[in-house]
């Protein structure tokens, strides 16, 4: 049997690092504020639902259009999603506003003191 050859000290990869380079991708600069914006838009005032949906469309394009580069997606979907319903809520709002005023333009029209 021949002689077991030496290759010099046994090396085991490195655990809890990982390797260079790599890591998570950064967050969209803006992700944070549009979510921000989409809750407050939900919770306080729905003026900011627009707002909060026009970044987060345009910040959804950058991300996809990154290829990778930029995280955040999910901050950036909830503000977006949020500024959605916020604005559905403002339109009712005006809406209802709008047929209220009609309606009580009706019957001020319509009643008729003798």
């Amino acid at each position: 049997m021949p002689p077991a050859k030496y290759d010099g000290p046994v090396s085991y990869p490195s655990y809890g690092y990982p390797a260079y380079g790599y890591g998570p991708t950064p967050d969209h600069p803006q992700a944070t504020t549009i979510l921000v914006l989409g809750i407050l838009g939900l919770v306080l005032c729905q003026l900011l639902g627009p707002v909060a949906w026009i970044m987060g469309s345009k910040a959804r394009r950058e991300i996809d259009a990154s290829g990778g580069t930029l995280g955040g997606r999910s901050s950036v979907t909830a503000g977006y999603v949020c500024g959605i319903v916020a604005t559905g809520l403002m339109l009712l709002v005006v809406v209802g506003y709008i047929l209220l005023f009609a309606i009580g333009v009706v019957v001020a029209g319509t009643s008729s003191s003798y």
